[in-house]
C-alpha cells in the first residue's frame, strides 16, 4: 500500500523554537546549541493517525523570519500544511506567527495549518495570555508545546497530519 505524503512548512520568527520542535519531533532529542537555520531544511517521517491510516510528512524547516520574501514564499509552493510556530515567552512572535499565516494564504488558500505555542516549560514567563489562546482556538487548532520536554509535539504534528489525509 502506497502512504501518501505532504509537504508542511514550518512558519514563525527566528529563535521560537522550530528547528528544536522538528528535532524532538524526528529523532525525540534536544540541545540547546542549535545554528540559526539558513534557508531551508527538509526531513521526513510516517505519522500514524490510528484508525485513519499513515501519511508521510515532509516537514521544511524554513529560515525564521518576520516577513515572506520571494524565496520564502517560492519554498511554500506544494505546501499542503503549515505549522506556525510562536514562543510563548514572546507575544511578539505570535503576532509574526499570524502575519506569516496571512502572507502565506496568497499562495496557499487551502493549507491546513496548526499553531503551535513553544516553550511551555517556560510557561511562567509567558506574555501569550490564555485569553488569546481560547481566542484563537476559535479560528484553528492551537497546541501549547516544549521541544525541551517533548510535551505537545508528537501532538501538535498528529493533528496536522490527521487534517491532511485525503
Amino acid at each position: 500500500m502506497t502512504v501518501a505524503a505532504r509537504k508542511v512548512c514550518m512558519l514563525g520568527d527566528f529563535g521560537v523554537g522550530k528547528t528544536s520542535l522538528v528535532t524532538r519531533f524526528m529523532r525525540n532529542t534536544f540541545s540547546d546549541k542549535y545554528l540559526t537555520t539558513v534557508g531551508v531544511k527538509v526531513d521526513s517521517k510516517l505519522v500514524d493517525c490510528a484508525d485513519q491510516g499513515s501519511l508521510k510528512l515532509v516537514l521544511w524547516d524554513i529560515a525564521g523570519n518576520s516577513a515572506l520574501d520571494a524565496l520564502n514564499m517560492s519554498y511554500l509552493r506544494g505546501a499542503s500544511g503549515l505549522l506556525l510556530v510562536a514562543d510563548g515567552t514572546r507575544e511578539a512572535s505570535l503576532r509574526t506567527a499570524i502575519d506569516l499565516l496571512l502572507q502565506s494564504r496568497s499562495l496557499l488558500a487551502d493549507a491546513q495549518a496548526v499553531l503551535i505555542i513553544n516553550k511551555l516549560d517556560l510557561v511562567e514567563r509567558w506574555e501569550v495570555l490564555p485569553s488569546t489562546l481560547v481566542e484563537l482556538r476559535q479560528s484553528m487548532p492551537v497546541i501549547e508545546t516544549s521541544a525541551l520536554s517533548g510535551d505537545g509535539v508528537e501532538q501538535a504534528f498528529t493533528e496536522l497530519a490527521k487534517r491532511l489525509l485525503p
